[in-house]
């Protein structure tokens, strides 16, 4: 198979930091889109696999799921874009196509396992896949997304997976007009929980344990802020929530919140990967059937009628734009929430 290089920013181990290196990329078969990319939004994932956090990282590792970029070449058999369209390419590149998840449109629980942006097996190069840390991208145009153009396309970047993340729970759990949503934390994932809730009709809650969010969470959208250390104000909101929408990063007690829940109430957990610490009582559980569960980005269908409905609502992320050169800083400053909300990184600055 054909290759070519391009500029990339990656890490050669867990301990060095991120530095400008060269990766190939192949040239686009019939089914391929090749990507120019503008702009590449920072996810912890990325942090988090850059470091070895999760262990199986495979180095060089190039991070970045969040691409938004300019067509600039199709293979033959292409149909859905051509050059010069904005598209956008989330955490999935491919996926096996056959199994029962990628039949309903769910590649993201791709039962043999989907191929991620970065960090995966590359089925056609036989190496790693390598992320939106670069120049351009080469995705099968399945997993490749149409932005609207009337979207701001740096601040779009992170819907591709803080929106992508929240949108999906909202989706499978019918939340509409007249629902109760809450939202716990209020960082990346956070914010765009509480704008598309907002956007679906929803009446929005933000759980929080920093009674400084309150102005951001109510210029976001939010109808109300519960500071979630506050005894008295977790009790008004007894069997409240239909849907709580858990984005937090790291452990913390899940119990505090299923009081909240109303009957047939469910509190997914979008942000923490790990075992629950407290473990979960399951009387309160019982007692509504109140569920806990999980949810994992979305597929491409689903993925793709988030960047619709976010282009008929004038939907974006907040961002701070950085220079690609400044990414080493920016995971230190991710590191302590002193983002509001999403780093985006303007990718014309690897070209210079």
């Amino acid at each position: 198979m054909e290759k070519f290089e391009v500029k990339a920013y990656g890490t050669q181990s867990a301990e060095t930091p991120l530095k400008q290196l060269n990766i190939e990329r192949r040239e686009a078969t019939p089914k391929d889109v090749e990507i120019d990319i503008l702009f590449c939004g920072v996810c912890h994932s990325d942090l988090h696999t850059a470091r070895n956090d999760w262990g199986g990282t495979i180095y060089p590792a190039v991070p970045g799921h969040e691409i938004v970029g300019r067509v600039t070449k199709v293979g033959s058999e292409v149909s859905k874009f051509k050059v010069g369209d904005l598209a956008a390419v989330g955490c999935l590149v491919d996926s096996c196509r056959e199994c029962s998840s990628c039949k309903q449109d769910l590649e993201q629980y791709c039962i043999p396992g989907f191929t991620g942006t970065y960090n995966s097996k590359d089925k056609h190069l036989g190496t790693r896949t390598y992320g939106g840390y670069s120049e351009k991208v080469v995705v099968d145009e399945h997993f490749v997304l149409k932005v609207p153009e009337n979207l701001d396309p740096a601040a779009t970047a992170p819907l591709l997976c803080a929106g992508i993340t929240t949108w999906s729970p909202l989706r499978h759990w019918k939340v509409g007009k007249g629902s109760n949503v809450a939202v716990v934390g209020l960082g990346g994932l956070g914010h765009m929980a509480i704008k598309l809730a907002k956007a679906l009709g929803a009446n929005v809650t933000l759980f929080s344990r920093s009674p400084e969010k309150e102005k951001d969470a109510f210029e976001l959208g939010a109808h109300a802020v519960v500071i979630s250390t506050d005894e008295e104000q977790m009790l008004k909101v007894s069997g409240k929530f239909d849907l709580i929408i858990d984005t937090v990063p790291y452990v913390h007690d899940t119990n505090h919140y299923i009081p909240t829940l109303n009957i047939n109430g469910t509190i997914v957990l979008v942000g923490y990967l790990g075992p629950l610490d407290p473990m979960l009582h399951t009387v309160p559980m019982i007692m509504g059937r109140k569920s806990v569960a999980g949810s994992l980005i979305g597929g491409i269908a689903e993925t793709q009628e988030m960047l619709d409905f976010c282009g008929e609502h004038n939907i974006v992320s907040e961002i701070e734009l950085i220079k690609m050169q400044d990414i080493n800083e920016a995971y230190e400053r991710m590191l302590k929430s002193d983002v509001r909300y999403r780093f985006v990184i303007d990718m014309n600055s690897l070209k210079n």
